[in-house]
């Protein structure tokens, strides 16, 4: 990995990439700490500490939402509306066909999920600002109110505009990006922290020490299960085409174990948000049972945390890899699995693979998201934050973007060999 960054650093465009998304997430940072109008920080850090619920939240946010910041929000909202618009594509035939119409179509999509993600923007914001004033930490006019719910909108829509920036001009998806910054910058925190707690003796040397074995052990399993791949070979039949012979050679397909990467943990994590936000506007009766039941202690969040994430692993996995399109492709070229028929059988058994191995890695996902809970409740470990679902997103994103910068070297090394070849004269007629 360094050796990739070291090489990266020597090559103008690709330097220039990288300092790019650099300057981004020092921007996302910087306004991670810019506190909104009105807010009481000093009540803000005494509500946190109670943790729960919103100290989940608060890690997608970067910390932003602690603060109470200009970027409280952070991605969420954006992730809410990508969640949206996935399933209204699957589920509504126009906006299917839209999608398959190319490059002018998925810029249409991208337009729905942006002015959805200033609709869920709002409502959020509304939502803890009425939230806030209930609890006390926010008191103002209702031109204090507008101001605070214009400002967080704000600072969603920017932090959703520097995700797509650095996907079209940094390295990397921008979004994961966001997210990955906000965690890693509060590793510091995490372990002075967990340092105070074995010092004041609230966490002994044994359970810390239990806790960095697992950790140890989460991470080795992360790059496994995001490295993982299943290999089907092929095998291409021989075919002349005048004078040349073209197949006759052994190749594989990769069925990678985790196809869908975080993006189920995310998802289900912002679904399961949704009511506990909700909620929060009708104190007692009802909205005391939703909030409850959403907490991330309880059996029910528990179950349907699971359930979500194996949902959203298929459901994503179905969106990006198609069977029938890759039978196909194979049989238009003479391509086949030994022992499978070419067309309709090989999708079938395309399928039934890779349904098999998406359910294991679902398992593992769901498992790796519910260490941070297993270790609180078995092991009594509170303040030891970085947890299973925050070291998979950590070693996803590093292993993306390592190997987008691997990619842009390799292209970038085979254009070296063409350009040499062509001053030498080798291409010339």
């Amino acid at each position: 990995m360094l050796d990739s960054v070291r090489n990266a650093m020597r090559l103008p465009d690709l330097k220039r990439r990288i300092l790019f998304t650099l300057g981004v997430l020092f921007v996302f940072r910087l306004g991670a700490h810019i506190p909104t109008p009105g807010i009481d920080g000093t009540a803000m850090s005494r509500l946190f500490e109670q943790g729960g619920v919103l100290g989940f939240l608060d890690l997608f946010a970067g910390g932003a939402l602690r603060r109470f910041s200009v970027f409280a929000l952070g991605v969420g909202p954006y992730i809410n509306a990508s969640i949206v618009m996935q399933l209204l594509v699957v589920v509504f035939p126009a906006l299917e066909k839209l999608q398959k119409e190319g490059e002018e179509g998925r810029k249409k999509i991208v337009a729905y999920t942006r002015w959805s993600t200033v609709g869920f923007a709002a409502v959020q914001a509304l939502g803890l600002s009425f939230w806030l004033r209930g609890l006390g930490i926010f008191s103002g006019t209702p031109w204090d109110l507008a101001l605070v719910v214009a400002t967080i909108t704000t600072g969603s829509v920017a932090v959703m505009w520097l995700g797509e920036v650095i996907s079209d001009h940094g390295i990397g998806n921008g979004i994961s990006l966001l997210i990955f910054a906000g965690i890693v910058a509060r590793i510091p925190e995490a372990i002075i922290q967990t340092w105070t707690s074995v010092s004041s003796g609230q966490m002994n040397f044994l359970a810390l020490l239990i806790a960095l074995v697992l950790m140890v052990a989460v991470v080795a399993g992360c790059i496994l299960l995001q490295e993982g791949q299943r290999r089907l070979p092929v095998q291409y039949a021989k075919r002349v085409v005048g004078n040349k012979v073209y197949g006759g050679q052994s190749t594989f397909i990769p069925l990678r174990v985790n196809q869908s990467g975080v993006i189920p943990i995310i998802f289900a994590s912002s679904v399961l948000l949704l009511p506990y936000t909700i909620a929060r506007f009708f104190p007692g009766g009802v909205g005391a049972f939703i909030q409850r039941a959403f907490s991330p202690s309880s059996l029910i969040y528990t179950v349907l945390y699971v359930a979500l994430i194996i949902f959203f692993a298929y459901f994503y996995t179905a969106v990006v890899f198609n069977p029938v399109d890759v039978a196909n492709n194979m049989k238009k070229y003479g391509g086949f699995i030994l022992g499978i028929r070419p067309g309709k059988p090989t999708s079938d058994y395309i399928e039934r693979v890779m349904t098999r191995i998406t359910l294991a890695g679902a398992i593992f996902l769901s498992l790796i998201a519910l260490l941070p809970t297993l270790m609180t409740q078995v092991m009594g470990i509170n303040t030891f934050y970085f947890g299973g679902t925050a070291i998979l997103i950590v070693v996803g994103v590093a292993l993306d973007t390592v190997q987008q910068i691997e990619g842009q070297l390799l292209m970038r090394h085979y254009e070296g060999i063409l350009k040499r070849r062509d001053r030498a004269g080798l291409f010339k007629m």
